[in-house]
């Protein structure tokens, strides 16, 4: 079973949606989030905080490797990258609003296919594709991940 939590940002404009795979860390180890409208503010510690195209996302890396050490992961090797690129606590989607722009954006999709089921999955397959590649260039880290 995967945790999926909502954490509004430390200025409160936005929401990002997080995903913990197989629920092995629990939602208090992210410490905050910060939006590209408040992470200008924050003192950035390489050590606690992942930064995702302008979003940053700080850890609780001792609650981490509390968790982690159960798995076999030594918590020298701990870091928000590994959190991150290995699924332990990441974006629910390729980037922190994605869940729900994710969403609407199928919702549209079969709108446009008119109920017929054949364009629907050929639209959306272009979609994909063409949607994750934005993304990678735009600098998201999950979507250069899956190309």
């Amino acid at each position: 079973m995967c945790l999926s939590i909502q954490r509004q940002c430390s200025c409160s404009a936005d929401v990002a949606s997080l995903f913990h795979t197989n629920s092995v860390l629990p939602e208090e180890v992210v410490v905050a989030v910060h939006c590209p409208s408040c992470s200008d503010a924050v003192d950035f510690d390489q050590a606690t905080m992942l930064r995702d195209n302008g979003w940053i996302i700080e850890y609780d890396l001792e609650l981490a490797a509390q968790h982690l050490r159960r798995f076999g992961i030594d918590p020298q090797t701990l870091t928000p990258e590994r959190i991150f690129d290995e699924g332990y606590s990441t974006w629910k989607g390729l980037t922190p609003t994605d869940a729900y722009q994710k969403s609407m954006e199928l919702h549209a999709l079969w709108a446009e296919a008119e109920g017929d089921r054949r364009k629907y999955f050929e639209d959306m397959k272009k979609w994909t594709i063409e949607r994750t590649q934005r993304l990678a260039e735009a600098g998201w880290r999950k979507a250069q991940a899956a190309l």
